[in-house]
């Protein structure tokens, strides 16, 4: 039984994958721990790379030597996880576990992103981006059901492919579905979601938790750099 509904089928071409450009290409890895829903990781891949010629995708044993390569390359530290790359250019957009519930519609729309390298945020928020120089990696916590979840996942996505954009690509945006990886949520003592940590050159500078507006995030991750 297919995950997507004929109906979500016929929307995702029409609204979504009607505006890709460049080709997209999906890496996926999955391994031994927090694996429940790997299967239907695979399998929602699978059935949207059915609905465009543009968008294809490819799956990695993170326990494997393959894997850990591949995983190295694109800077993936856990499984499950896919990152959604522009014809196998890493952009920085991953989402560690399954994009589900509210999380599917960002997941939609950082396709449509990546393929045309192209966000719509305010010109100045880009220009700050342009100006980092440091390893910036940029969690989010969430869960299915949170209905705010998408809107700083995707702040932190389109932070990452501007990023890239701007000729440094040092901004890592992750979702990080928080029921997938409790020992990761518990880490950073996740009470509610969004809960967002953002880590510069691989230290915790900067934590808060909401949705924030571009203006305000952009001013986090400022203080956080600075």
């Amino acid at each position: 039984m297919g995950l997507i509904s004929d109906s979500d089928r016929k929307i995702i071409k029409e609204e979504f994958f009607s505006k890709l450009t460049e080709p997209v290409k999906i890496i996926g890895f999955t391994g031994r721990k927090n694996c429940q829903y790997c299967d239907q990781l695979k399998q929602l891949v699978q059935e949207l790379s059915e609905l465009s010629d543009k968008l294809s995708y490819e799956f990695f044993d993170f326990d494997s030597e393959e894997g850990k390569k591949m995983a190295e390359k694109y800077r993936i530290d856990r499984a499950p996880a896919v990152t959604v790359t522009r014809n196998g250019e890493d952009m920085g957009v991953r989402f560690f576990g399954l994009p589900a519930g509210h999380e599917f519609g960002a997941f939609l729309e950082d396709i449509v992103d990546v393929s045309n390298g192209e966000t719509d945020l305010m010109p100045e928020s880009k220009e700050e981006l342009a100006k980092i120089g440091d390893d910036v990696r940029i969690l989010v916590f969430v869960t299915p059901t949170c209905p705010y979840c998408p809107l700083a996942v995707r702040m932190a996505h389109k932070f990452a492919i501007e990023s890239k954009k701007a000729g440094k690509g040092n901004v890592l945006g992750d979702m990080v579905e928080a029921v997938e990886y409790p020992e990761w949520a518990d880490m950073y003592r996740v009470m509610a979601v969004p809960k967002i940590v953002i880590q510069v050159n691989g230290q915790d500078k900067v934590e808060f938790e909401g949705a924030y507006p571009e203006k305000m995030f952009v001013e986090k991750l400022l203080s956080a750099v600075e």
